[in-house]
């Protein structure tokens, strides 16, 4: 079933309800990160996207992360719960609640503003050109991965 579009006025609207619906207090329903150190880890796929602050992966990791990372990422299958994940969003710092709220908001009007046709086979940060679709999957399922997670 596909998952809804971020790229949808209405869509990324309902995941900012969503994102506003948090505050500094807010207890995670599993992991170990808080939610300020969440929203931090949420922006890092679109610093990948929209920031030079990562360095990008050799062409053997990038091969070995397209081989066996990508369709985890790109696909319609949801998280599993205390999943692992890439080095580049381990947030273990504390982070501005408020500041990590307003960022992530912004990268999520911002892409929903460039729209569908921007991402369509832009080149990944680890996996290469990716469709509309992997694009999509990758924002809003992470999105909603950890909003769950968060309780709302």
């Amino acid at each position: 079933m596909p998952l809804p579009d971020i790229f949808c006025k209405a869509v990324s609207r309902e995941v900012i309800n969503r994102i506003e619906k948090l505050d500094s207090r807010k207890q995670p329903l599993w992991g170990k990160m808080n939610v300020a150190q969440m929203l931090a880890h949420c922006c890092v796929s679109y610093e990948y996207v929209y920031e030079n602050n990562h360095k990008p992966p050799g062409i053997v990791m990038k091969l070995i992360l397209k081989t066996f990372v990508k369709n985890t990422v790109t696909s319609e299958k949801p998280y599993s719960k205390n999943s692992r994940t890439a080095p580049d969003f381990l947030i273990t710092d504390e982070r501005d609640f408020q500041e990590e709220k307003d960022r992530l908001i912004g990268y999520i009007l911002k892409t929903q503003e460039l729209g569908k046709m921007h991402f369509k086979g832009k080149e990944s940060h680890s996996f290469g050109k990716l469709s509309c679709t992997e694009w999509n999957n990758m924002f809003y399922k992470h999105l909603d991965h950890h909003l769950t997670q968060f309780g709302v």
